[in-house]
């Protein structure tokens, strides 16, 4: 099996990168693809452990961008995590992160949330911070009865003390990836479908126009029609199509590593066409 779409604790996952490569041996995934979100932190460990056990690991990433007003995600693999101009711009989100927390923090004081950044970094313990790990000290400290709460209220998109995080351009995100010897895929592109409220055909074009090379067609969410329709626009558009689970944690009724939700197959082309992409940027 192939998935090349899973998060690790190193962005908003539960597993360490090793954890996730020896989760993938057991549930019989082959090839995998480290995406996590704005950081390159846990391709290393993966690569390692994915020798150590015969799994494939492809060092990619899960970049946010904007479009206008919306929100995108775009997936880079194939990644020389070593290059120079790489290293400094996910070093620079990863500060932009820190900076975030500490804003978010401030907001929540003001609105008399009686938390502190120095305990969030504790309860992340090393994890990349995130809006999770603020909403559990505020559950802790009272402040709120339950996650919901602290996300409705305060931590979401609409909440007292959202602050949205730092992004690459589109442009500038897939220059990156390029650099790194990668190739940009859009992610999900169900989601952005649900989210518009129609079919996200001009955003593909406009992504393909700034070097995309293809489309994860193949995704946990999306229904039968929307991989066929999303692999129909690839072809049209002359991109590849790839897959993934999303797979974040370990959950007897979620995502599971290859599978989705149970019946979801990336196909072997898909890496085949992958393969052959990042090949091409390199050469």
């Amino acid at each position: 099996m192939i998935d090349l779409h899973v998060h690790t604790n190193c962005s908003d996952g539960t597993l360490t990168p090793t954890e996730l490569v020896k989760r993938a041996a057991v549930k019989g995934v082959t090839t995998l693809a480290i995406t996590d979100h704005d950081t390159i932190a846990g391709n290393e460990e993966a690569l390692k452990e994915g020798v150590r056990l015969g799994v494939e690991v492809i060092p990619g990433v899960e970049v946010s961008i904007k479009i206008g007003e919306v929100g995108v995600h775009l997936l880079g693999y194939g990644l020389d995590f070593t290059t120079p101009r790489g290293l400094a711009a996910f070093n620079r989100l990863a500060v932009a992160r820190e900076e975030r927390l500490v804003r978010m923090v401030s907001r929540l004081n003001e609105l008399g949330a009686p938390i502190t950044s120095n305990e969030v970094k504790q309860l992340a313990g090393g994890e990349v911070i995130g809006r999770l790990h603020i909403a559990k000290v505020m559950m802790r400290r009272g402040f709120v009865p339950n996650l919901q709460s602290a996300f409705t209220q305060y931590l979401g998109k609409r909440g007292l003390a959202y602050v949205d995080r730092e992004r690459l351009t589109p442009i500038g995100a897939i220059e990156v990836i390029k650099e790194m010897g990668g190739v940009a895929v859009m992610a999900h592109p169900g989601v952005l479908e649900r989210e518009l409220g129609e079919f996200p055909e001009d955003v593909v074009r406009e992504l393909k126009d700034m070097g995309i090379g293809g489309i994860e067609a193949y995704y946990s969410r999306h229904s039968p029609e929307q991989t066929e329709a999303f692999s129909e626009l690839a072809a049209k558009l002359g991109l590849f199509t790839t897959g993934g689970s999303d797979f974040h944690a370990p959950n007897p009724d979620g995502i599971e590593l290859g599978r989705g939700y149970g019946d979801m197959r990336v196909p072997e082309e898909c890496l085949v066409e992958l393969k052959k992409a990042i090949s091409n940027t390199r050469n």
